[in-house]
């Protein structure tokens, strides 16, 4: 008797598909983290962002690769548990929890920073509250974010980029001439050092994630195995061109990595450029644009641990509750929420580096997910390419594992100790590993907030 349950209707083009990864990376926070990456290159934030964006392709075709094998939601979970391990496969999803939980944190901080450079006499730790309070009100009420407004921001987002930008290249070509245009110091000055651009490079890959976001759509896209990969690596080069070419004229306005307040260095210059009124709008846009986001970010991340704690991963009680009337994850929500409480300890630099701890381990697996695939087909009988299944992943884990080690001491400290805390969790789930993991499955017919339902951070 054939199955009536729904099925999701294929429908979205590789332009389509595109978009959406451009929108879910939030393309105004490449001036949202300017000063930071700026004050750590020693003003050579765009040679930050083209090594991020090759360490970036380097994976996303080893997510092209595994997203035509297994056209399916689930991502990089479902990659490292098919193709190496469910053990592993449980841990990646253990990392990618590190990176949703703290990700509307760092968007909080973000966001809190730049309105108390605008109104100094408001502390910080004001708007983060506020932001926390607001957002996680607004989620229990069952927020829909629709992909009209999606739509709609991402157009508001690009027009302040393309004005930064113009504004930018006149102020520079009116105060030191139309040849100050073409300067290699945003890429190369005497204060730059390989170790400072990769450590650049690490916080600036922040700005780059979303490109795995589009295989959660596998399902929803017309011949998935071809247009998934295509979308992938073109998602992550049009976004890192973007990147590249703002941060370039940026740091042209402000050469060096010096500033009053690298968190919000961006606020300073578009007044410079600007006058106070396009600071004004600047400051709008990004506020309007850290707000969705972490809306967004709250509302998935609440999913996450719903969808965990349905599947017996985490306490079925609290964790796959919802709350009657409204159904939505309440106790994800407010403990998602107070997680990010924990902003009013901690900087710009080490806040984003415990999102990027979580996404270059999972990226480090799912290039590993490719050799081990080959391995897999080989022993088959078949033959896969050895450049494109061997060689190019082994560089992009290399890359990856070498970005992880360049990121902030203390991320990865406690990058360290989440993992250490996911292993004894497991071995408590498998009775010493003496059983399989408990397999996590994130449908998408899940009664969550409509919010959650329309936004992209499902799982990586």
């Amino acid at each position: 008797m054939p199955s009536k349950r729904p099925v999701l209707k294929r429908a979205l083009t590789l332009g389509e598909i595109v978009l959406f990864g451009l929108a879910y990376m939030t393309p105004l926070i490449v001036l949202g983290i300017f000063g930071i990456v700026s004050e750590t290159t020693g003003g050579a934030t765009a040679a930050a962002y083209v090594l991020a964006m090759v360490a970036m392709l380097f994976t996303a075709f080893s997510y092209g690769k595994m997203a035509a094998i297994y056209p399916i939601a689930g991502s990089a979970y479902t990659y490292v548990r098919r193709c190496i391990d469910a053990r592993a496969g449980f841990l990646v999803g253990w990392a990618v929890l590190l990176d949703y939980f703290f990700l509307p944190m760092v968007i909080w901080l973000i966001g809190g920073a730049y309105l108390s450079a605008r109104f100094p006499m408001v502390g910080s730790w004001v708007w983060i509250v506020l932001f926390i309070i607001v957002t996680t009100v607004l989620n229990l009420t069952g927020i829909k974010i629709a992909a009209r407004v999606n739509l709609l921001l991402m157009t508001f987002q690009i027009t302040v980029l393309l004005f930064f930008v113009l504004l930018s290249i006149g102020y520079v070509a009116g105060s030191r001439g139309p040849a100050a245009l073409f300067d290699l110091a945003p890429f190369d000055n005497r204060a730059t050092t390989v170790s400072g651009v990769a450590a650049g490079a690490a916080i600036a890959a922040y700005a780059l994630l979303g490109f795995d976001a589009v295989t959660t759509l596998a399902e929803e896209t017309v011949e998935p195995e071809r247009t998934i990969p295509r979308a992938i690596l073109l998602t992550a080069l049009t976004g890192g061109l973007i990147f590249v070419v703002v941060a370039y004229f940026t740091q042209l306005v402000h050469p060096g990595g010096f500033f009053e307040d690298s968190s919000s260095a961006a606020f300073e210059i578009a007044g410079l450029i600007g006058s106070s009124v396009f600071g004004a709008v600047f400051l709008a846009g990004l506020v309007v644009a850290q707000f969705a986001s972490g809306l967004a970010a709250q509302a998935a991340t609440s999913r996450l641990l719903y969808a965990m704690g349905r599947d017996g991963v985490l306490p079925r009680k609290v964790f796959g509750y919802l709350l009657p009337g409204r159904r939505t994850p309440v106790f994800g929500l407010v403990i998602t929420g107070a997680a990010g409480l924990i902003a009013l300890w901690l900087n710009m630099a080490t806040s984003t580096s415990f999102i990027n701890f979580g996404a270059f381990t999972t990226f480090t697996f799912v290039n590993l997910s490719v050799i081990a695939h080959y391995l897999r087909e080989r022993r088959a009988g078949r033959a896969p390419r050895v450049v494109s299944h061997v060689l190019a992943p082994a560089l992009g884990a290399g890359v990856n594992l070498w970005l992880l080690s360049r990121l902030d001491a203390h991320a990865v400290t406690l990058g360290l100790i989440w993992l250490g805390l996911g292993v004894i969790y497991l071995a408590y789930l498998t009775r010493m590993f003496r059983r399989p993991p408990p397999d996590l499955e994130f449908a998408e017919e899940a009664p969550v907030t409509a919010g959650a339902a329309n936004d992209p951070r499902l799982l990586r």
